[in-house]
């Protein structure tokens, strides 16, 4: 099987990946970036169980063929056509139940003049399943949940998270304050239907504002280790440089990542907490860059007017609606 390559769909979540003769399924799918659990690799521990709806793949261990309706491993198996296999454990973007998990507080530092970084530590982190730019919820003892991206890739031991915590937002500074003070929190996760299940087919477009760009380091860190082809595009506006926590990360990936990402800082040099003209700056920036509307996929991440400041600009330059991605569109529907 040399040299063809195979389309295979996981039911019920809908993705699709491809493999070829000569790769496993298991390996296939994670090049594909699609969390697929998994364990032993050598077909005993039976996690990446799956069952083979059409098609033909080729079990090898026994070097015998699989047919429709058998159970296979998918670290133990390879397509010998397109295939559908009907796999539970794989969810699509968005369709993961959140659950409530203790975790314990591994880290917490300032990184900028009012951001904090959080590592968190979970005990089981194996049950654990979410997609790249989804978020949580940090649930204190007599507080309403506090809501935060996740900036750590799925496939990262800890998670991390970029907290704004300005000496007069007084929710935010209490749970950094939590936080200092406790061992284990609560959380629930995870949440968001914007985020990346799988490799993007399509050029993606990020644009952050503040601490949006912790959803798009979750998104990025998890593109640098799967198999993307495709290119990437950063866009990060910020009122002030002091704003931009993580500038040299973001040089960082520009480097490493060359020529399939792109980094474009926006800073509004205006410390007006009033001031809305960033938002439609940020806009146009995006817009400037000449993108093929038609064929991309953008995930923004910011406040509602940003967000649907930026939607409405690029609607009208031909995005498909089903390719702009944001939690605002639940959280803040207009």
């Amino acid at each position: 099987m040399a040299g063809r390559v195979f389309e295979v769909t996981l039911q019920p979540a809908g993705l699709t990946f491809l493999a070829d003769g000569q790769q496993d399924l298991l390996t296939a799918a994670r090049d594909a970036g699609i969390a697929v659990p998994a364990a032993c690799r050598n077909g005993v521990c039976e996690i990446c169980a799956a069952r083979l709806v059409s098609g033909q793949a080729l079990n090898t261990r026994t070097h015998q063929p699989c047919m429709p309706g058998s159970e296979i491993m998918l670290c133990r198996a390879r397509a010998c056509s397109d295939l559908k296999l009907e796999i539970t454990a794989v969810m699509a973007a968005g369709q993961t139940i959140p659950r409530k998990m203790q975790a314990r507080v591994t880290g917490l530092e300032a990184i900028s003049h009012d951001i904090y970084r959080v590592r968190l530590s979970l005990p089981r982190r194996r049950e654990l399943v979410f997609h790249a730019g989804q978020y949580l919820a940090i649930q204190l003892p007599d507080s309403e949940p506090a809501y935060f991206s996740i900036a750590s890739s799925p496939d990262q031991a800890e998670l991390e998270l970029h907290i704004q915590a300005s000496p007069d937002w007084v929710s935010a500074q209490r749970v950094v304050d939590a936080l200092r003070t406790l061992t284990e929190i609560t959380l629930e996760l995870p949440f968001g239907k914007a985020c990346l299940a799988a490799v993007p087919r399509q050029p993606l477009v990020l644009v952050a504002a503040g601490t949006g760009f912790a959803q798009m380091k979750s998104v990025i860190d998890y593109l640098r280790h799967a198999n993307n082809a495709q290119p990437v595009h950063l866009y990060w506006g910020v009122r002030r440089l002091a704003d931009m926590y993580l500038l040299d990360l973001a040089r960082e990936w520009e480097q490493e990542l060359a020529p399939l990402f792109t980094f474009s800082p926006l800073i509004g040099d205006n410390e007006d907490n009033d001031w809305a003209g960033h938002h439609d700056q940020l806009a146009r920036a995006v817009l400037s860059d000449g993108h093929d509307w038609a064929n991309v996929q953008v995930l923004a991440s910011g406040s509602p007017v940003m967000v649907y400041t930026l939607m409405d600009a690029l609607l009208a330059q031909g995005l498909p609606e089903n390719a702009f991605l944001s939690d605002v569109l639940e959280y803040a529907p207009r």
